[in-house]
């Protein structure tokens, strides 16, 4: 076997694109959605909500930074598949601790080269995400019919419920740097490793729970605030995490949501999800903050949305009181926040941790502080 090996990768409409094996060789099937950012491909590998999914990278250029343990988000690579056109021959950075083919290798991850990306990605941009597999060595050799009834039998990613799937086995602490301010429950719904890195910066401990965890085990935590993570799947399959959130907001504990977190919000208040035609990935997705017209360029990895029941300028009435749309994508007008207006509670669509970047969102964990800080002073 070798780098060279042909490969085929086979949409579910029947259109097929012709490469090389990169990564492992063997057969793949998952979802193929594109990711437009041009840097930060190891933190999109080790990124759990990219479960199920196989992923072409826009960029054509891929693997020139090779990888390291520094920029990894979880414990593994999460993607089903990779596609990139053009994959680096060596690494080529002072960061860098080892080969990225290598590392795909290490863990068992089939992917594909020299395709074809732009034509790919405007292929799904104009049919929408859609099941894809990938097919090297001995698997590619099956006839085109047998390769195509193995994509399409594959599940589909509505009605997916994948956060079991990634979420940690045992609860852990990631402790406060210096003084420790607040404590947060942070329910980990496929959470990166950033995000509580980023708490724990402004002195916060977080106990990460698993995504199975009752409101029994939140509150044994005693936490000022309550944190819901990104993560794989379809919100509407989330019935018991949405039941724990809305026990969190009748008790009127200070909650932060981001991306899955941000659907399950929208849920617990009543509201619908809807699966995006090929949903937002990468990380130079602009976002209007509504509060402060601030345009933020934000990193992005979801494939669902709330469905905002009218004008996105009018509030929602809500069993927990009105809430309003804070930050909505430039691109498309998708709901990007919601913001209770009488609990404290608000959450984001997109990934404010900037890993791999950029930094415009990380404000939004100051405003979690000043959240769980107001609801202190209240109390007291």
């Amino acid at each position: 076997m070798t780098a060279h090996e042909p490969a085929l990768l086979v949409l579910e409409d029947g259109r097929t694109f012709t490469g090389q094996a990169y990564g492992a060789t063997g057969e793949t099937v998952g979802e193929a959605v594109f990711c437009t950012g041009m840097t930060g491909y190891q933190e999109t590998l080790t990124d759990p909500s990219y479960h199920r999914q196989v992923v072409v990278m826009t960029a054509p250029h891929i693997g020139n930074t090779g990888v390291n343990t520094t920029d990894t988000e979880s414990r593994r690579i999460w993607v089903s598949g990779f596609v990139v056109r053009d994959p680096a021959i060596r690494p080529s950075n002072w960061r860098s601790q080892g080969d990225l083919e290598r590392a795909l290798q290490d863990q068992g991850v089939v992917g594909i080269s020299e395709v074809d990306t732009r034509a790919l990605t405007r292929h799904i941009r104009d049919r929408g995400a859609m099941r894809a597999g990938i097919f090297s060595g001995d698997a590619a050799r099956a006839s085109a019919a047998e390769l195509l009834r193995r994509v399409t039998e594959a599940p589909v990613m509505a009605g997916s419920a994948l956060a079991a799937e990634v979420t940690t086995r045992e609860p852990y602490v990631v402790p406060a740097e210096g003084e420790r301010r607040f404590t947060v429950a942070a329910l980990d719904l496929g959470i990166k490793g950033m995000t509580p890195a980023l708490l724990a910066a402004r002195g916060v401990e977080v106990h990460v729970l698993p995504s199975t965890s009752s409101f029994d085990d939140v509150r044994a935590v005693r936490p000022d605030g309550v944190f819901f993570s990104n993560g794989p799947g379809d919100p509407a399959t989330a019935d018991a995490e949405v039941a724990l959130l809305r026990q969190v907001l009748e008790h009127r504990i200070p909650f932060f949501g981001i991306c899955f977190g941000n659907q399950l919000l929208g849920r617990a208040l009543g509201l619908e999800t809807y699966k995006l035609p090929f949903g937002h990935r990468g990380i130079n997705q602009p976002v209007l903050d509504r509060r402060t017209g601030k345009v933020e360029v934000t990193s992005h990895n979801h494939g669902f949305a709330i469905a905002w029941p009218g004008h996105l300028d009018q509030p929602a009435d809500t069993p927990y009181g009105p809430a309003r749309v804070s930050h909505v994508a430039l691109n498309d007008d998708v709901v990007e926040g919601v913001q209770c207006l009488q609990t404290p509670a608000f959450s984001v669509q997109y990934h404010p941790e900037a890993a791999a970047g950029p930094h415009d969102a990380e404000y939004l964990f100051d405003r979690f502080v000043d959240l769980m800080e107001e609801a202190r002073s209240a109390q007291a």
